[in-house]
């Protein structure tokens, strides 16, 4: 590596070696495939997931306890936890359902033989299909949907893998790439802001996949619940059609369970690292096990 007075300069090659990447290294590298050989646990239901409570993972659990809540016993569903910090994403089971070793992935055991199903926005939409809900058949409506879904699809990774990584994770700060992701958060936040202005709801009137998808991105964002202060730094405050949608949706029983799904982070009360069963919710949160011992 080789410096310049105004900062780094790229070496003719890329190496991986000595790369920092602040508390991340350990989970990033160059090349796909396993690390290590590890099975991955089945449960009783239907529905297998193995996932983090990231906003990606949140994404599907909110959309499995609000299929419960319509009566879909067909999505009950056991939730693994799986900790990407320890690298578990990279062992063989996992990498057996998603190849590109990222949260959240899916195992459908209704199907025979089982079916995988990885990507978040994937996930949905297969839900949806299946069980005829958040994703309307008229053309129209649908079409629209699916333009915010995979607007959400694109988007995030703006908000998440840059400036939230180079505002709170990076292990140096710069003023570069945080000035130009605050600036691409922002003109999302804008484009959310003007669509919201003309409909309740994303895809229009109906709550659909594209509002579960986004949701857990820019409403935890609007929140004040992602990236420490970011909120403050971004005034979300100022985007009042955002937060009219965010606290609706928030106030939703199915995303107060689906949010606090394989979470490690946050108040104890809202953290159930593992969901087997309903009544988890009410017994094995972190607060109740803590309490218990």
């Amino acid at each position: 590596m080789t410096k310049s007075e105004s900062g780094y300069e790229p070496p003719k090659i890329w190496t991986w070696e000595n790369q920092d990447g602040g508390q991340w290294t350990s989970t990033n590298r160059p090349i796909a495939g396993p690390t290590h050989d590890k099975e991955l646990p089945v449960g009783q239901h239907p529905m297998q997931l193995y996932s983090l409570g990231t906003p990606n993972g949140q994404k599907v659990t909110i959309m499995l306890e609000e299929l419960l809540a319509l009566g879909e016993s067909g999505a009950e569903y056991d939730a693994w936890l799986i900790k990407i910090g320890d690298g578990d994403q990279f062992g063989s089971g996992f990498v057996e359902i998603n190849p590109n070793s990222k949260i959240p992935a899916l195992l459908d055991r209704s199907e025979n033989p089982p079916l995988r199903v990885f990507e978040s926005g994937s996930i949905l939409v297969y839900l949806a299909e299946k069980f005829g809900h958040f994703l309307s058949t008229d053309r129209a409506n649908r079409t629209e949907v699916l333009n915010w879904l995979f607007w959400l699809q694109g988007s995030a990774p703006y908000l998440g893998g840059g400036f939230g990584h180079f505002y709170a994770y990076a292990p140096e700060k710069f003023e570069y790439p945080i000035n130009r992701f605050a600036m691409e958060t922002k003109r999302q936040l804008d484009v959310l802001d003007r669509r919201l202005a003309e409909t309740r709801f994303l895809g229009g009137d109906d709550y659909s996949i594209a509002d579960m998808a986004t949701w857990p991105w820019y409403g935890n964002l609007a929140r004040g619940a992602q990236y420490g202060d970011a909120g403050t730094f971004l005034q979300v405050e100022s985007y009042e059609n955002v937060q009219r949608w965010t606290k609706e949706i928030f106030d939703r029983p199915a995303v107060q369970r689906g949010r606090k799904v394989n979470k490690l982070s946050g108040e104890p009360w809202e953290q159930l690292h593992e969901r087997h069963d309903a009544l988890d919710f009410d017994t094995k949160t972190q607060d109740k096990l803590e309490a218990a011992e």
